[in-house]
């Protein structure tokens, strides 16, 4: 940005504010800030703002901007994916690699491959497909995985290339070998002869974003990654074979390495569609969050191809829920109330009905029903407290989740995965949403 006329300030650069901020010590940021934005222009004061707070709201995808940088490089994007996840910003390394000529980034040991992704499937679409194309597993409901090693560096990343190792030693204990794997991490339940069962997903969450794993929780939340595919194998990268061949390899890998913390998750016998339309039906009682569909001439490819793997999850639940509290959103909607949260009547303490929380979403609607949400809870707002207003238990919210599970969190004692709303019940009074007994019924289910 240029500095606004009358100042004799040289123009600030975002490598400048990146670094800046960075080195500050906490008491000093308040007036470095102040001196940037006192030799900004209304513009630049925006920008710097959107930046220090952490809301730039940049409306590209992390692929495409990905895929910019390489065609602007000339490179591919797989290379540019290979090394992203170890580079921070500004992407000093990156660019002096693309634009001066400058070593390859390249810090880690062993490397990182970029994971290929799914589509959701079109169930519409199942009668033009062939069942003998199409290899088909169960979409384990934990965190993808990616096990990297060569005999002497261990790495487990997440599929975005976050280094979790440290919190999974157990996992990385077991990796001596020479491979890169795909594969899903869980937390199981041992039987009598050592088989693998997948726990919930809160169970897992108990050992996520914790950088060690102390005895304890390593005894109570064993760690175990069932595995999906064979990358590369003693330096062969198998990437460009077909979903079988690199199958088969897989399952001899398997057969080597019996007694470790891995499996391959098992491929499911189908003939016919309305043979996977069944089993899927029975996802929910095992705690599976549907299938997977993988051609089985497909090459692993980094990203989301089109027409290689599609995911096909289990339906969602639904829940009748009252809104409790609103914040505006962000970016485009700042202007508007989209973030909510949401709850369940229960009886509370003196027998009179209560609304507890169980959830928070932001709303889907378009911009044309934004305003007239955004309208109602301006005029049902019965407090404020910063940027949160409660409101009446006047409206409510059909919300579609993946599954519900006990937590601390929330008053309620329960929170819904992945909640998201539906559509928004104008026509329902609020007495009539559903109870957190329902919700409990689920989780018991």
């Amino acid at each position: 940005p240029d500095p606004v006329a009358g100042h004799n300030h040289p123009p600030l650069s975002l490598v400048d504010a990146m670094e800046g901020l960075r080195a500050a010590a906490k008491p000093d940021i308040p007036p470095l800030l102040a001196g940037w934005l006192d030799g900004l222009d209304a513009t630049g004061r925006r920008g710097l703002l959107k930046l220090v707070t952490g809301g730039p709201r940049v409306g590209v995808s992390t692929r495409l901007a990905k895929q910019a940088i390489a065609d602007f490089g000339g490179v591919s994007v797989d290379a540019v994916e290979e090394v992203w996840h170890r580079l921070r910003p500004p992407y000093l390394p990156l660019f002096d690699w693309l634009t001066r000529g400058g070593p390859r980034p390249e810090s880690a040991p062993i490397a990182f491959r970029p994971t290929m992704l799914a589509h959701p499937l079109d169930e519409a679409n199942l009668a033009d497909m062939n069942p003998a194309d199409w290899r088909a597993e169960w979409k384990w409901d934990g965190v993808r995985v990616q096990l990297v090693a060569d005999g002497t560096h261990r790495r487990l990343y997440t599929r975005t290339g976050e280094d979790i190792t440290g919190g999974f030693p157990e996992i990385a204990g077991a990796m001596t070998f020479d491979a890169v794997l795909d594969g899903e991490l869980l937390i199981v339940h041992r039987d009598a002869h050592g088989r693998a069962s997948p726990r919930p997903f809160a169970d897992l969450r108990q050992r996520l974003n914790r950088k060690t794993a102390t005895a304890r929780a390593q005894h109570d939340f064993p760690a175990h990654v069932r595995l999906y595919d064979l990358l590369v194998e003693t330096g062969e990268d198998l990437r460009a074979l077909s979903f079988d061949r690199r199958r088969a390899r897989l399952e001899a890998w398997i057969d080597r390495h019996q007694g470790c913390p891995f499996d391959a998750s098992p491929l499911l016998p189908v003939a016919a569609w309305d043979e996977l339309v069944a089993l899927r039906a029975g996802a929910r009682d095992t705690g599976i969050e549907g299938v997977m569909l993988k051609r089985a001439d497909a090459p692993y490819v980094a990203g989301r191809p089109a027409e290689l793997w599609l995911k096909w999850k289990r339906a969602a639940l639904t829940l009748d829920c009252v809104l409790m509290y609103a914040q505006r959103g962000h970016g485009e909607r700042s202007s508007y109330h989209s973030d909510f949260t949401f709850g369940c009547w229960r009886n509370g303490p003196d027998g009179a009905p209560e609304l507890v929380p169980v959830g928070k979403a932001q709303s889907s609607d378009t911009d044309t029903e934004l305003p007239r949400l955004d309208q109602w809870v301006r005029d049902h707002t019965l407090n404020r407290v910063g940027p949160v207003r409660a409101v009446e238990a006047g409206l409510v919210f059909e919300i579609a989740f993946d599954g519900a599970q006990r937590s601390t969190r929330h008053k309620s004692g329960v929170a819904l995965r992945f909640p998201r709303i539906h559509r928004i019940r104008w026509d329902k009074p609020a007495a009539e949403a559903d109870r957190l007994e329902t919700l409990e019924r689920m989780i018991a289910g």
